[in-house]
Order: C-alpha cells, then structure tokens, then sequence
C-alpha cells in the first residue's frame, strides 16, 4: 500500500482547540496551496480561491463573527461572545476557501461547486501529507453575508469552508465509518 492510501484511509479531523503551533511556513503552504488547486477543474475556471487567516487576521475576522452574532444575539453573554471571537484563533493557520460557482454558458454550476468542494479536500490532504492535522469547518458564520461581505467575497460567491491547520495537541478516536455494503453499488 502506498502513503497516499495510507493516509487517505488514516486521515482523521481534529478540532480546532487540539491544534497548536507551528502551522505551516510560507514555502509549506504555498506547496499546500499549490496541491489544492490540482483538482478536476472543466474548463480551466478555477471557480475556487484562497484566503489565508494567520495572526492577527485571525483576531479581526474573530471580531467580524463575533459583531454578527452579537447583532442577532443582543443579550448574548460576555463568554459567548468571546467565544464567537475565538472560532479562528485556536489554529495558527485557517484557509477559507472561496466557492465562485457562477452561471456559465457550457460548465454547469454543479461541476464548478464540486470543484470547489475538490479544492477543499485537496487542501486537507496536502496539510495532512505536509505533516499537519487540519479541520474543515463551516459553521454559521460561513452563511452569514454580512461577515462573507467582509470577508470581500462577491455576492454570487459561497464558502465551501474554514480549514484549520496545525500540529495536533491530541488527535480524538476515529469516529464509525460506514461499511462499504451501506455506499456501494455493484451494477
């Protein structure tokens, strides 16, 4: 069996509060990035981008979350607002990517979103293969258009997810997996 499969059939999530420093360097990221965006991909759209989220980038989206949920949380506690602001600060790197799925005269939207989709998973895989653990998230704020609004994304596009990166405090048992006779068809 080859490391790739290995990994494949090993890789497991870790949450964002188990990983800690070192993320990822410059060089090791962008080798990172640069696997991600390998992914199936018809007619050469790229409809997927990168927003990288390390140090006090980190703090200012935290904030954006936090200012969201507070306008429709007006009661909301002091503790439950820091701990909206803390949702991207528990890794030392986040990667949100950027699904720009939009109308096209030959290449069907859903081609476009699976790409993205593509893209994300790549990108967990590269981390996990560059010796990190990672999760990939999207939570509320993920649909929120006032924080993807600040975030600069445009009104078509969507986030296909935050992935966290990092090294692993402690990596949680592996959850039930289904068994193959439940997801496949021979015909």
């Amino acid at each position: 069996m080859t490391a790739t499969l290995d990994l494949l059939k090993t890789r497991r999530s870790v949450p964002p509060p188990l990983l800690d420093e070192p993320g990822p360097d410059r060089v090791q990221l962008e080798t990172i990035l640069a696997a991600a965006s390998r992914v199936p991909d018809h007619g050469k759209l790229a409809p997927w981008r990168f927003l990288v989220i390390a140090g006090a980038a980190r703090d200012r989206v935290g904030a954006l979350i936090a200012d969201a949920f507070a306008a429709d949380n007006p009661d909301a506690a002091p503790e439950r607002l820091a701990q909206e602001r803390a949702r991207l600060t528990h890794a030392p790197l986040v990667v949100a990517v950027v699904s720009r799925a939009a109308p096209h005269v030959k290449i069907p939207e859903w081609e476009q979103v699976l790409s993205a989709g593509a893209a994300t998973m790549n990108l967990v895989i590269a981390a996990n293969a560059a010796g990190f653990a990672t999760s990939w998230l999207t939570e509320w704020f993920a649909y929120d258009r006032r924080v993807l609004d600040a975030l600069g994304l445009a009104p078509w596009e969507k986030l296909a997810g935050f992935v966290h990166i990092g090294q692993a405090r402690e990596v949680p048992a592996d959850r039930p997996r289904p068994a193959l006779d439940e997801v496949v068809t021979y015909l």
